[in-house]
């Protein structure tokens, strides 16, 4: 039997880094002592009164169709959240509730670009993102975020990359791995490229809450007509598994979201959008919980793995991820993965999926209790210690 192009594009070119996370979890739930630091779910629970109003809604029957658009509370919730963190002042009707930030991307993408197009993202970029851009046809244009320039953009590079194909410019900020936030300086020159050529700019800000000051440099008020931008309570509340997530754009652009928000979702449930309008009236503090947990737990796990050698921390300026370089062990981020998992049964995930930049790092989740990083770089201490003499021949310190 034939399939659609589609599946095609949907695959994703970092589908099969997940597989060692997969099988990690499969032997994590069966009691097998595996430690699972290669996704970004951190370990507490969603806060109380959160998980309680939904239960209350449950309880209350409000378990039936919501408007596809939207309930207005919530949108209003996301409206004021929006404006403390970029200054700028939207309408409800600019708002839209998706399930997830994943949701967000794919729908945005869906309604920007089309066969033809081209949509620039920088790389490294998480790896969902390719599949992401050219389910709607469009051709991914990678723009590096080099190791050599601590993983931020080069921006003479992306002005390059420009063509009269291009439609749209995708970025994370702070960046899902490296951590990496958009400075003012250099959101002003991807705002100019944007004017001249007439491009989008969508913004997943996603851990943005996970900033310092819970914030960070943005587009939105300078360029209102033009930014559309990502966001989502599962970072910021602890809140992965209840897909609440949104987009926020100029009105012209969110009515063609409804649109295929109607044909594909059909509304979030309504007491998931009760839970996250308590979420957000509690986001100062849920916020700040989780940048000192990050915060505590980062300088934890750099502590544990000073000194290992033939191993480089990269500090992340925002999130719950570190960016280990491996490719002085002589191993490739997907070999280092591998061999960690079955020598020590410590999951992390392949840089590699994420690009070509980071094809020498892995990159590890740190929002863990302190014994469970602990025992985790015990073992990756361990693992590097038991590499073969000629595979760190093989690498170097480039």
């Amino acid at each position: 039997m034939r399939f659609s192009a589609l599946v095609e594009r949907i695959a994703g070119e970092g589908a099969d880094a997940w597989l060692t996370h997969y099988e990690a979890r499969r032997a994590h739930e069966r009691g097998e002592d595996v430690i699972l630091l290669s996704v970004g779910d951190p370990d507490f629970d969603t806060p109380e009164v959160v998980r309680e109003r939904a239960i209350e809604c449950i309880r209350a029957g409000d378990t039936h169709y919501t408007p596809t658009s939207g309930r207005l509370p919530l949108r209003e919730a996301i409206v004021a959240l929006h404006a403390a963190r970029s200054g700028q002042t939207v309408s409800p009707d600019q708002v839209v509730p998706l399930s997830g930030a994943q949701n967000a991307l794919f729908s945005s993408s869906l309604c920007l670009a089309g066969p033809g197009d081209e949509v620039i993202s920088i790389e490294p970029m998480y790896p969902t993102y390719p599949a992401t851009i050219e389910v709607s046809g469009a051709r991914l244009v990678r723009v590096p975020a080099p190791p050599g320039k601590g993983f931020r953009i080069d921006l003479e590079a992306l002005e390059r990359a420009i063509t009269a194909r291009t439609r749209a410019i995708f970025f994370a900020t702070p960046s899902n791995p490296t951590g990496v936030i958009m400075s003012e300086a250099e959101l002003a020159i991807i705002g100019e490229l944007a004017r001249r050529h007439s491009l989008w700019i969508v913004a997943d800000e996603v851990y943005a809450g996970l900033a310092p000051g819970g914030r960070v440099p943005s587009l939105a008020a300078t360029l209102p007509d033009r930014v559309v931008t990502i966001g989502s309570l599962s970072k910021s509340h602890a809140m992965t598994g209840w897909r609440a997530g949104w987009v926020i754009g100029p009105r012209e652009f969110t009515v063609h979201i409804e649109s295929l928000v109607m044909c594909m979702l059909f509304g979030l449930p309504g007491f998931i959008q009760e839970a996250a309008i308590t979420a957000l009236g509690i986001a100062p503090a849920a916020e700040s919980q989780i940048r000192e947990y990050c915060r505590s737990r980062g300088e934890f796990m750099r502590r544990e793995l000073r000194g290992i050698s033939h191993l480089d921390c990269f500090v992340p300026e925002a999130g719950m991820f570190m960016l280990l370089d491996v490719r002085a062990t002589g191993l490739s981020g997907y070999e280092f993965m591998r061999g960690l998992y079955e020598a020590e049964a410590v999951s992390v995930l392949d840089g590699g999926a994420f690009g070509s930049q980071t094809g020498g790092f892995v990159r590890v989740c740190f929002a863990a209790e302190e014994d469970v990083l602990r025992e985790a770089c015990t073992r990756i201490r361990r693992f590097v210690v038991s590499l073969p003499p000629a595979a760190t021949r093989r690498g170097g310190s480039t």
